[in-house]
């Protein structure tokens, strides 16, 4: 079927013709003169193949052919004002769909209040989270399949992406609560040199698996990793079971788990970095308006 071409022109023409049933009035609400209004109707009339009007001194009547195009021109117009203004929503950042890949334990920190505050400022734009951890968030990243990531220790060697940072804190030392050290109110990071640790695994946050491995290179002293865990919840409840001690950033302390004590260490100095990850060439309005807002917060 050969799709129709009727100028917008003329359709809107045929519908303000068809509910005014009068050419000067239809042309007043147009902002046109007679003359051109006739010409447009006249037109659409050849495209149809039929007369759209019965013309009568004091006014017009829709024909048979006219009733059966009016509901449809309606449509039509109607449809194409939606799509516009959806259109215009996208396109100034109030609708739409972002995408967003979080780190679980950044749902204790900036995560709740960025959702919040983006929510309330931009209510049209449809919000899709996903919890991972920090490699998986930089791969969806270059492939696309999220727009912007909330990860722990940004790496460095990412020219393709941009990082903000949106929290700095202090790690903490996560002792089972019946270890000696839980007993001091700080504790040094040689301390740890014989215990065993659980960590996350590399492969889910080099950076960060790095910033600790080197603090306590730092220390003189190489970690042994007795128990890896994905979460830092799963961290801590190892820890509580008595598998070993951690380093983590010092919102953990959120977790509340039995058993579990958090202690800070010296020097306190050391401290890890949470950011904003997206892609460089990424020019979304969704995408600035979340990063104007984490600037503001």
């Amino acid at each position: 079927m050969d799709r129709p071409e009727l100028p917008l022109p003329q359709l809107h023409a045929f519908v303000v013709l068809a509910e005014e049933l009068h050419f000067g009035r239809a042309a007043a609400r147009l902002g046109v003169a007679q003359p051109p209004l006739s010409q447009q109707i006249r037109r659409l009339e050849e495209k149809v193949g039929h007369p759209l009007f019965l013309r009568a001194p004091g006014g017009v009547a829709l024909t048979p052919a006219g009733h059966e195009l009016l509901p449809s021109a309606r449509r039509a117009l109607g449809e194409l004002a939606d799509g516009l203004a959806a259109a215009r929503a996208v396109g100034s950042g109030e609708a739409g769909r972002l995408r967003i890949g979080f780190s679980a334990s950044l749902a204790l920190t900036v995560l709740p209040g960025l959702l919040r505050g983006y929510r309330e400022r931009h209510p049209g734009v449809r919000l899709d989270v996903r919890e991972m951890t920090g490699a998986p968030q930089l791969a969806a990243l270059r492939d696309r399949r999220i727009d912007v990531g909330l990860l722990r220790e940004p790496p460095a060697d990412a020219p393709e992406l941009c990082f903000r940072t949106v929290l700095s804190e202090p790690f903490v030392a996560v002792l089972p609560a019946h270890h000696p050290l839980a007993a001091q109110r700080t504790v040094r990071f040689g301390q740890l040199a014989d215990e065993p640790f659980v960590l996350l695994p590399r492969e889910e946050g080099p950076p960060l698996y790095d910033r600790i491995t080197g603090l306590c290179a730092g220390a003189g002293f190489t970690p042994r990793i007795g128990q890896h865990a994905v979460e830092w919840q799963t961290v801590c409840a190892l820890v509580g079971a008595g598998l070993g001690v951690s380093l983590a950033p010092a919102s953990i302390r959120r977790i509340r788990l039995r058993g579990v004590a958090f202690r800070p260490v010296e020097p306190g100095t050391a401290r890890t970095h949470s950011a904003l990850a997206w892609r460089a060439d990424d020019r979304s309005p969704l995408l600035s308006h979340l990063l104007a807002l984490a600037v503001a917060s």
